[in-house]
């Protein structure tokens, strides 16, 4: 079985954990001191506390915004989507945006986003001077239609 190993770099860090036994990601929590109002607009990096060990080269961990925080409040990942490589061994921190016309307070130890670890399918690259036919073609976005 792999492991993931985390280390507190805060006292007052916590460590992630799911919330139920059929969460398929682990709460991320803010380790802050005090008090960090997001206002409309606003961009934020919210600090965890924490360091993590993949196993190398096999696994990625992905950050995703709290459905929670996005749908009730407005809060999203600044990124999108977070992504942590296995060679990284800083702090895992948490961009944040404010999408809503609402102020929001993160508070110290406020759950802040969720992290999924997830499998890395490592390829080798070549460049070829065409690419394989498809049905679809070059259709890209809205190309298939609505229904």
């Amino acid at each position: 079985m792999n492991v993931l190993k985390i280390k507190k770099l805060k006292e007052n860090a916590v460590i992630p954990k799911r919330a139920t036994e059929g969460s398929a990601g682990m709460d991320l929590y803010a380790c802050i001191d005090s008090s960090v109002v997001i206002n409309p607009g606003d961009l934020v990096t919210i600090p965890t506390g924490i360091a993590i060990e993949l196993p190398s080269g096999d696994f990625m961990a992905n950050i995703y915004a709290r459905s929670g925080l996005g749908i009730k409040h407005g809060i999203c990942l600044s990124n999108g989507v977070g992504v942590v490589d296995s060679d990284y061994r800083g702090e895992v921190c948490v961009g944040l945006c404010n999408v809503s016309n609402k102020p929001y307070t993160i508070e110290p130890n406020e759950r802040v986003a969720q992290m999924v670890i997830a499998p890395v399918s490592l390829m080798n690259v070549e460049e070829v001077s065409s690419l394989e036919d498809t049905v679809r073609g070059e259709g890209g976005f809205g190309s298939t239609g609505k229904k």
